[in-house]
């Protein structure tokens, strides 16, 4: 066998971007396998398969097993987002349209990265950030590494996620598109409300805002409470009620997408660039759903106690993103980037929801009516700056730094549910909400809710890599530091309308919220002794956290004769971190004791080792194995007693103070075959070996869903198989099939975890009637499944794909009092997108997904729980290249 140019050599600008602080040791090949790479992408007859080359060299080259996804891939299957695009990585689902479970484990599981460093989360409820945040157009690609090396955060469970931005271009880029799209569900008239003058753009102008009167009270700590009657009703008068619900034809899909970028070269050393990227994206999503919030058992057969059997609901997003990176680079072997990246996500949604309670049911001759109104912005903002040096002079030695610094931004203004009781008076067997509603028999007769959350986040590092050759032995040192800083608040304001403080309740029928208290019914309100306003925050509703990580770590890898490869490695670190709940009208802590407050704060050093081998079995065909020590913590709101809902459930949720981290041991096995032409074959074995996991658990509510506590299980384990391929159907004959090529993969794996009840009582305090004390872990499906065929034509003018993505049932609620684990059912999703390039500058691109119209079902015992419909959508792009 020939020996190839030595690995250590020389560093090309573009693996060394690769070569980042955190991300897999990745050795550098000489110039000369740069070109033949090149050489071997110009030679590939389609689109998909020439970048497949290119990505597949990256993921060849990696010590630790990892699965990296190209910005071509990426526009192939049409996904417009990283969360979407995620789901056709081997092994990877789509929770909630937001959070990705790699391996079966949950978000907490899992660590994201942007561009290499750690960015902080918009979201209230979890410490990873969601990752429908992060536009596709703006993606370079994406990389999972889904075995440990200690050059990555200690934290780490099913994998690391990494999305890359686009850089610096290495030649003049402009280019401007735009698209439409409908959604089959959007036919007819939607729900809408009158919302504010700035909801185009994803920001509210302070309509929905609470009166600046009442954020006085709030500021000044008397909040609400022992208010005056008519002091009540006069600012209640000045909040906005007028939340309809209204019929509105909705408006069509729509995208505009920009990117500008060149790089200049100023005597021949130096080369001087910039991208600047700005995109815009409105979207309408009108939806029926159905929701069982509470069932009973008589004897063999379930009941519906607290159900939503008739929902309907529109739901609005509006995304902006921008990117501007400036960078420099001197004789191809210094470089600096400086980017700056402004996000925003702002979802607004009206439910009108038909139902019944133990109390108001059908067989009392009453519906309940419920209006929902959710609206929230997640913002984030990071600036990064990264530098990449090597130094000839000192046997090609590298030095990586980079700093960033990110803020994340929740607002959700102002929220708002009614309830109005409908009563059957002509006993037509027929609820007119118009004619037969009212708040008459509702006491409470809306809550109105305020939230803010900040995040900032400071994380710096740097990196040193040593290359030496000696004989047969080709190495690489590294040596690393890694540093986290996070601070973090949150405030909740709540109040209730309390229709016992009207003395004349006439004007209480209605079935328009805004109409029954409109500026003229609430001057001629008579009041009594008490204040229709009654404010409902607790204390708990206001917490602040900090976290603080140091660590650093060491790196060293080995070639042997070109037949063996040793990575292996050890990460020390230090892990701070406290949540404290405050007591929102004193500022003070929410704290019982002492304990509670040592419980509250949470101090761990160790040491986590990593150790890779990879043997050549041939110069496309390789074996690799990996084991790993990591760590598991828990979020942030984790260990504080506080309750909040949880988005995807919309269940309450308690922490639990002196929770447990979870110990990980991770093994890994795959074998490779890297083929001509981007075909490639790889075959992967995983296991997973937890102490402690962290888990949901069921404890019985009094009224409303059940409240799901997060407790530590006794012992887990994940295991599974993984398949993924790329073929060209050109192996069954000429014409049509030297245009077609295949790719997918498919996970197969199991998972357990032990719960022992009786400790779960004593840490989480509650009552925990589990029913199921061995069972898989939640969000764990059996199998996932990718499958895509791809065609691109001979003249280049045409390309399209077929798209496949179904994951296997999931547990998304655990049972409780003898009932089973509730279970999100395989979702089915085809799509098909079609690109056509009438000339070198323009791109026409037809999409559609969901073909097979499917819907969101969670069910137990045969009986549905929760579902949804998505619809078909259609889309149009047109790009054009300037």
């Amino acid at each position: 066998m020939n020996r190839p140019a030595n690995r250590f050599f020389l560093k090309p600008i573009s693996l060394a971007v690769v070569a980042g602080l955190l991300a897999p040791v990745t050795p550098a090949f000489a110039q000369s396998d740069e070109d033949e790479v090149i050489e071997e992408v110009v030679a590939t007859g389609t689109r998909l398969k020439g970048t497949a080359t290119a990505v597949m060299e990256e993921r060849k080259n990696q010590a630790f097993v990892a699965d990296i996804m190209g910005a071509e891939q990426i526009s192939r299957t049409g996904d417009s987002d990283a969360a979407s695009a995620l789901r056709r990585v081997t092994g990877l689902t789509l929770v909630d349209g937001k959070f990705i479970y790699v391996r079966g484990l949950g978000e907490r599981y899992s660590s994201t990265q942007l561009n290499g460093s750690i960015v902080p989360s918009p979201d209230p409820t979890r410490n990873v950030i969601p990752l429908d945040l992060f536009p596709s157009d703006i993606i370079e690609s994406l990389s999972v590494q889904k075995s440990y090396s200690p050059s990555m955060p200690a934290s780490f469970g099913g994998g690391n996620v990494d999305i890359r931005l686009k850089s610096i271009p290495s030649e003049m880029i402009f280019n401007l598109s735009a698209n439409l799209g409908y959604n089959t569900e959007n036919s007819g008239d939607v729900l809408d409300y009158q919302g504010g003058g700035r909801d185009w753009f994803g920001e509210d102008d302070g309509t929905r805002a609470a009166p600046v009167a009442i954020q006085e009270r709030w500021e000044s700590k008397q909040f609400l409470d022992n208010l005056d009657p008519q002091e009540a009703l006069d600012l209640f008068s000045q909040v906005k009620r007028d939340y309809g619900p209204l019929e509105e034809s909705a408006d069509p899909d729509m995208g505009l997408n920009m990117t500008v970028g060149n790089s200049f070269d100023y005597n021949d050393d130096w080369r001087f660039g910039f991208l600047a990227t700005a995109g815009y994206d409105s979207e309408t999503r009108a939806t029926e759903q159905y929701e069982l919030q509470d069932p009973d058992r008589i004897g063999d057969d379930i009941t519906l106690v607290r159900y939503f059997d008739d929902i309907r609901g529109t739901e609005r997003t509006v995304k902006w993103s921008s990117l501007l990176t400036l960078g420099i680079d001197y004789n191809r072997q210094h470089q600096i980037d400086y980017s700056i990246i402004a996000l925003n996500d702002t979802r607004d949604e009206i439910r009108e929801k038909f139902g019944n309670t133990e109390n108001l049911s059908l067989s009392e001759g009453v519906r309940i009516r419920d209006i929902d109104v959710e609206y929230e912005e997640r913002t984030l903002y990071t600036n990064q700056v990264k530098g990449m040096h090597t130094f000839p002079e000192l046997n090609f030695m590298g030095f990586d730094w980079r700093w960033s610094e990110g803020r994340s931004i929740r607002n959700a203004p102002g929220n708002m549910e009614a309830r109005f009781v409908i009563a059957d008076d002509n006993e037509d067997g027929f609820y007119d909400p118009a004619t037969e509603g009212s708040l008459l028999d509702a006491q409470t007769a809306a809550r109105y809710s305020f939230q803010t959350l900040h995040d900032r986040l400071e994380n710096y590092g740097y990196n040193f890599t040593l290359p030496y050759t000696m004989g047969k032995w080709e190495t690489e040192f590294k040596f690393g530091a890694d540093f986290v800083s996070k601070a973090r608040t949150a405030e909740n304001r709540r109040f209730d309308v309390n229709t016992l403080g009207f003395e004349n309740r006439e004007f209480l029928e209605g079935s328009i919220f805004g109409d029954i208290f409109s500026d003229e019914n609430l001057a001629g309100a008579e009041l009594n002794n008490r204040p229709v306003l009654r404010d409902t925050t607790i204390a708990g509703d206001d917490y602040v956290a900090a976290q603080k990580v140091d660590a650093y770590y060491f790196e060293a890898d080995f070639f042997f004769d070109n037949k063996w490869r040793f990575t292996g490695g050890v990460r020390w670190e230090d892990f701070r971190q406290v949540v404290a709940p405050l007591d929102p009208r004193s500022n003070q802590f929410d704290l019982n004791d002492e304990a509670d407050r040592s419980q509250l704060a949470f101090q761990e050093d160790d040491f986590y080792p990593a150790l890779a081998l990879t043997y050549f079995l041939k110069d496309d065909m390789q074996l690799r194995a990996s084991i790993g020590q990591t760590v598991v913590r828990p979020d942030l709101r984790e260990v504080s007693s506080s309750t909040y809902i949880d988005p995807l459930t919309d269940f309450p949720i308690a922490g639990t103070p002196g929770l447990e981290t979870t110990d990980i041991i991770n093994y890994d096995l795959r074998w490779e075959w890297y083929r001509e032409a981007g075909n490639n074959l790889s075959v992967g074995l995983f296991y997973k070996d937890m102490e402690a996991p962290i888990e949901s658990v069921q404890s019985p509510a009094q009224d409303g869903p059940p409240l799901i506590r997060i407790a530590n299980a006794e012992t887990g384990e994940v295991y599974g198989v993984e398949v993924e391929f790329l073929q060209g159907l050109e192996v069954f004959g000429d014409g049509i099939w030297d245009n077609l090529f295949t790719s997918g993969n498919i996970t197969i794996s199991d998972s357990e975890i032990v719960l022992d009840r009786q400790n779960i009582v004593e840490q989480t305090g509650v009552s925990a009637a589990i029913t199921n004390t061995e069972r898989r872990m939640t969000g764990h499906s059996e199998y996932v499944v990718n499958f895509q065929v791809g065609y691109d034509s001979d003249n280049g003018e045409h390309s399209a794909s077929v798209v496949y993505n179904v994951f296997g049932e999931r547990i998304l609620i655990p049972g409780i009092d003898g009932f089973d684990d509730s279970f999100e059912q395989p979702f089915h999703s085809l799509d098909v997108v079609y690109k056509y390039y009438p000339d070198f500058n323009t791109t026409v691109t037809f999409k559609v997904q969901n073909i097979m119209d499917e819907e969101k079902e969670i069910t137990f015992e045969d009986t549905l729980l929760r579902s949804e419909t998505r619809g078909t959508s259609f889309s149009l792009t047109y790009k054009y290249d300037f």
